[in-house]
């Protein structure tokens, strides 16, 4: 019979295996502990005392052992689990074997037999169940020379349960020759056979040691300031890296070589710890009826995402885009038949369809992500921007407060700060309406205000991306063009919890860190790539700033409530005197005043004059 014959036959008899196993480690140890108590004063009469001791304990072990289900598995062999509660169980039914021999008199056996037999016996029960399951762990050696040498970064849990996954599955080409951790009691550290070979200052040293062709960081939490500075030594030298990517993105909790990727951007440019308030947002938003305008794009898909799991009464994904609903509906119910009151076929335009949907579902929480966000197209259409980010803003506004909605959050962008193209100008009024709502209607109305997303779509990554894979050239507005980055998931965990904590009309601001260059972006992707690209300035486009600001002129930064959410002030405006202006009748000289309009410095004043 072989190893994994025996090993399959031992777990389908696990029951009857531990028992008696257990069984014979008590018999063995009592007759050590007597031996070694009696010598060569050792009499037959003691014999039978010892008999019915062993039997007594056999049995309580047995009662004690099916009672807690540590024999019908409950908890694994040679865990920490296993080690408690058998070791309870020994210890009760070796303590009532004790004190019953104590009590009998004259004593079965010496009364120091059933101490020193339990706890023998209990030994060897725990180190050959270690035995066991170390034995089971089967690493298959490297099936080829040209396998990848890894060097793992961080000897935690999950670079241990990584090495595991690596040494049990040789066919990912992966083979683990040390780690590199830089928390001292790591330093002599040592899992499946794989040593701490020093910190991550040791990198070259290690890698021309072992002959490593790549590192593979086994922290999912990893910051941006983890790994990019990781990414450009691995640059320095040659070698490629990887990452073990967040628990949530690979919705595993447990650290798999099948997971590990390589770096892209969002590893390098996003990744903030983000720190949420559950409580707060579940008080809510759990068991409310809650509805999101733009649900089909990349924010509101995002945000129908995160808000499923805090559970709702109802979530309503409104779009004017079916495709995009249909997309949104299967990455949350893995079906997308479109037949269900969740999914809302709507154009936040069409102001009546609006509020008789509002009538009949009547919600009361709002996420507002439905907008126009290309700048270069809204420059040479501004009169959409008025339709859909001002009068459609306006009109979930209104049939937010008319049908008692109790929290509003209105999306917006760091566009909307000192605004300079037709875009920030459409955003900033938006958030000047749904102040002026605040002011007017119950409950809480507020903005929440970032900059761009990376993996959004018409997003510069993408962009770079694909001029890449066609071979070049990139092209970059301007060689000094700075733009604040975050992922799409952190932002929307920050809007949610902004929805939990802002003020009434207040404008909340995320931190996205520090803005990034945007040739250092196209420069790290082409890097990645390989590949030899040439990288093109096309210079600022109209309505383009060089760099973006999260705060306004008049603005400050101020952090009350959360760590990375500020609180700012904005000046209200009357949605009467944004539809005082009349698109029905629009032509060329109506449509030139808009833009003439949208670039003064206080439109809503030029406008009310």
């Amino acid at each position: 019979m072989t190893r994994t014959e025996l090993q399959s036959s031992v777990r389908t008899r696990r029951t009857l295996v531990l028992m008696a196993f257990d069984a014979a480690a008590l018999a063995v140890a009592y007759f050590a502990s007597v031996m070694l108590r009696y010598g060569d004063d050792l009499a037959p009469t003691v014999w039978a005392g010892v008999a019915g001791v062993v039997l007594a304990a056999i049995i309580l072990q047995w009662i004690l052992g099916l009672t807690t289900r540590v024999y019908l598995g409950r908890v694994g062999v040679a865990t920490n689990e296993e080690t408690i509660m058998l070791g309870s169980a020994t210890a009760l039914a070796g303590l009532v074997v004790f004190v019953a021999n104590a009590s009998s008199d004259p004593h079965w056996v010496a009364r120091s037999v059933p101490l020193s037999g339990t706890f023998l016996g209990l030994f060897v029960m725990l180190t050959v169940r270690a035995v066991w399951r170390q034995g089971t762990h089967r690493f298959v050696p490297p099936s080829s020379d040209t396998d990848e040498r890894a060097v793992i970064i961080g000897a935690g849990a999950s670079g241990a349960r990584l090495v595991h996954s690596m040494r049990s599955r040789p066919e990912a080409g992966l083979v683990p020759v040390g780690y590199l951790d830089d928390d001292p009691w790591m330093r002599n550290r040592r899992h499946f056979g794989v040593p701490v070979l020093g910190t991550t200052a040791d990198l070259e040293r290690v890698v021309r040691e072992t002959g490593a062709t790549s590192i593979v960081v086994a922290i999912p939490s990893a910051s941006k300031d983890v790994i990019k500075p990781l990414v450009d030594r691995a640059a320095e030298l040659g070698i490629a890296i990887k990452v073990l990517p967040p628990f949530a993105e690979s919705f595993a909790a447990h650290a798999d070589v099948r997971d590990v990727r390589d770096v892209n951007m969002r590893d390098i440019l996003g990744r903030a710890a983000v720190e949420t308030d559950i409580a707060a947002i579940a008080g809510y938003v759990t068991g409310k009826r809650v509805l999101v305008t733009g649900a089909g794009g990349s924010i509101g898909s995002e945000l129908c995402r995160q808000l499923h799991r805090y559970g709702p009464a109802e979530l309503m994904m409104l779009d004017r885009d079916e495709s995009a609903l249909h997309a949104v509906q299967l990455s949350i119910h893995g079906r997308a038949l479109l037949d269900s009151d969740d999914v809302v076929l709507n154009d936040i335009r069409d102001q009546a369809a609006l509020r008789r949907i509002f009538d009949e579902r009547r919600p009361e929480v709002v996420f507002h992500a439905a907008a126009l966000k290309h700048l270069p197209m809204l420059e040479q259409y501004p009169h959409e921007a008025m339709k859909t980010n001002v009068l459609g803003t306006a009109n979930v506004l209104q049939a937010s407060a008319d049908f008692g909605v109790e929290t509003f959050v209105n999306i917006s962008t760091d566009k909307a700060a000192d605004p300079k193209s037709v875009l920030g100008y459409s955003k900033r009024i938006a958030e000047r309406l749904t102040a002026a709502m605040a002011q007017q209607a119950d409950g809480a109305y507020i903005s929440v205000r970032f900059g761009n997303v990376l993996g959004s779509r018409g997003s510069v990554l993408h962009t770079f991306t694909a001029q890449i894979a066609a071979g070049g050239p990139v092209t970059v507005v301007h060689p000094d063009v700075t733009r604040y980055f975050m992922t799409v998931e952190e932002a929307v965990q920050l809007v949610i919890q902004a929805g939990a904590i802002g003020e009434d009309g207040e404008v909340m601001i995320l931190d996205m860190g520090e803005p990034v260059k945007i040739v250092d972006v196209a420069r790290q992707l082409i890097a990645m790539s390989g590949k030899n690209i040439e990288i093109v300035y096309t210079g600022l486009r109209e309505g383009e700033k060089l760099h973006e600001n999260l705060f306004g002129g008049a603005e400050s930064d101020e952090r009350s409530k959360h760590p990375l959410v500020s609180h700012a002030e904005v000046s209200p405006l009357a949605a009467d005197v944004v539809r005082s202006f009349d698109l029905e009748s629009t032509h060329l000289g109506m449509l030139q005043a808009f833009e003439d309009w949208v670039h003064l410095p206080d439109p809503a004043a030029h406008w009310a004059s």
